[in-house]
């Protein structure tokens, strides 16, 4: 999808719009904007103590190529929070029962509507988030096809099926039921991408929403509830709520939220899973990821480099899916060590409103922090760095791309998520060793492997643990294909059927012949 206008995409253009059209100090309830009000006390509690975050209802945005504030708001408190549960246990009844048709309407439509404004959440992006240009437009155009997948799907779904048995003279029916009322807490990596994951499954699925964005990428998530509104969604169908550790901890905790989805980091996953526990809610975790790449010997290595830089200097390393173990068989390591240098150091650092950048800064300085601190423990550990290791002086929130070779297995680097453009990397001699290196982790959320031999990749593919799993190809995650890892990277699947099953439960009707 190709709409951009190359006047419109300026960080002037983005600024102007935050000031036209982006609500700020506001919650979307019931279908409007509602005031958040500067609270009379402190309203953070033990359970918000739970999350690592802001409780101050006052928030800075960042520019995070400058470092610069671009906007301060409100956060949402529990006050909004209840406002908004009750809101959408008012419009559940109705809603649930709306035609699969009528629902199928309301999320083409905001597919529409994103793409009318396809430049103003480009901007936004690049502004709130750093990313490039390139990356933001893939962004949006991937939450367009999200609702539009889903869209389809729902109405492909059989509203009753009937299942085979072997008792003669009854009939056995199944249908689906959508699960309720919906917590939904995304991440500030990928915003409007994540939250389309969820959101759009869950309104075709027939329930209702609370979505809590990631107060650190607020501005173009804002952006739905206008397009909610535009569409004339019924209201209470949806609710968007600014928040930071006291909303999260609130929705998860609530007696009436009969699901919580939540993608974002292990320990917060914990804390959510443990509070989702009372009232023994239905629950959905994206967690983190240790994703490892296998460059076989017989790979092109010029393509097995294009491969290994997409997968961890996208997004500057801040994906779940990042793949940051690299194994390289031994007898080509020096040869793809060398031209992987070369391209890394040719790699364009910088602002993302330049469509010459390749790589643009950390969200935050927390996360950049969070990177620097790693590099510290590289250095502690003796590792040997084949490029970067190293924090930009200069303006904004930069990490360069960074490279370690030869990383023992009991680095913390190679065993932790760093979630930053940090690349570690391993030798092996054979398949079962590389397999055996890629189990090797606490995750299993991704992998990919580069082998000019499809079979014995796909052979690899089977017995490496890990949910989704790229052979000779770019991180490209579709709508049809469902999302999810094992061990520590989380519960259940998005996208894909699975993900419209992670909002709908089966029912079943017995009856005679």
């Amino acid at each position: 999808m190709e709409m951009t206008n190359a006047n419109s995409l300026t960080r002037e253009s983005a600024i102007q719009t935050v000031q036209d059209e982006v609500m700020l100090n506001a919650a979307y309830i019931n279908g409007e904007w509602m005031t958040i009000e500067v609270p009379a006390t402190d309203t953070a509690d033990a359970d918000a103590d739970s999350y690592d975050s802001n409780h101050d209802s006052s928030y800075d945005l960042y520019d995070s190529n400058s470092g610069t504030i671009i906007a301060t708001t409100r956060l949402c408190t529990k006050t909004q929070v209840e406002m908004a549960v009750n809101a959408a246990s008012a419009e559940y009844p109705s809603w649930s029962q709306t035609t699969v048709s009528t629902r199928a309407s309301y999320l083409n439509a905001i597919a529409e509507k994103m793409e009318q404004q396809f430049d103003k959440l480009v901007g936004l992006s690049v502004l709130n988030n750093g990313k490039p240009i390139e990356e933001a437009k893939i962004d949006v155009s991937d939450a367009i096809a999200c609702y539009r997948y889903y869209a389809n799907l729902i109405t492909e779904q059989a509203t009753w099926s009937e299942v085979s048995t072997s008792e003669s003279g009854i009939r056995l029916l199944k249908t689906y039921a959508p699960v309720g009322i919906c917590a939904l807490i995304v991440p500030w990596n990928f915003p409007m991408v994540t939250t389309a994951w969820k959101l759009a499954p869950a309104l075709a699925a027939g329930c209702t929403v609370l979505l809590k964005p990631s107060e650190v990428t607020l501005l173009p998530e804002l952006m739905l509830g206008n397009i909610l509104s535009a569409i004339k969604l019924p209201k209470g169908v949806v609710n968007i709520l600014p928040g930071a550790a006291e909303v999260g901890a609130a929705m998860t905790c609530h007696p009436l939220i009969d699901k919580i989805s939540f993608t974002g980091s292990n320990a917060v996953g914990e804390k959510v899973m443990s509070q989702a526990a009372k009232g023994i809610k239905d629950i959905s975790l994206e967690l983190g990821g240790k994703s490892a790449i296998v460059v076989c010997a017989d790979a092109d290595i010029d393509h097995a480099c294009d491969l290994i830089i997409g997968g961890i200097f996208t997004n500057a390393g801040q994906i779940c899916s990042a793949t940051s173990r690299l194994l390289v068989h031994e007898s080509i390591a020096q040869s793809l060590f060398d031209t992987l240098k070369v391209k890394t150091e040719s790699l364009q650092m910088g602002d993302g409103f330049d469509t010459d950048t390749q790589m643009g800064p950390m969200v935050s300085e927390q996360q950049l922090n969070q990177v620097k601190k790693y590099f510290d423990i590289a250095a502690a550990e003796n590792l040997t760095c084949l490029t970067g290791g190293e924090i930009l002086n200069r303006q904004g929130y930069f990490a360069m791309p960074t490279i370690y070779t030869n990383v023992p297995v009991t680095s913390q680097l190679w065993t932790e998520e760093v979630f930053g453009p940090v690349l570690v990397s391993q030798t092996f001699t054979d398949h079962a060793e590389a397999i055996a290196l890629a189990n090797d982790s606490q995750f299993a959320l991704a992998a990919s492997i580069v082998s000019a031999d499809e079979t014995a990749a796909v052979e690899m593919a089977l017995q490496i643990q890990a949910g989704h799993i790229w052979i000779n190809e770019q991180q490209i995650v579709l709508p049809e294909s469902g999302w999810g890892g094992f061990k520590q990277s989380g519960i259940g699947r998005e996208l894909g059927v699975d993900g419209l099953s992670a909002y709908q439960k089966s029912k079943h009707v017995l009856l005679s012949h």
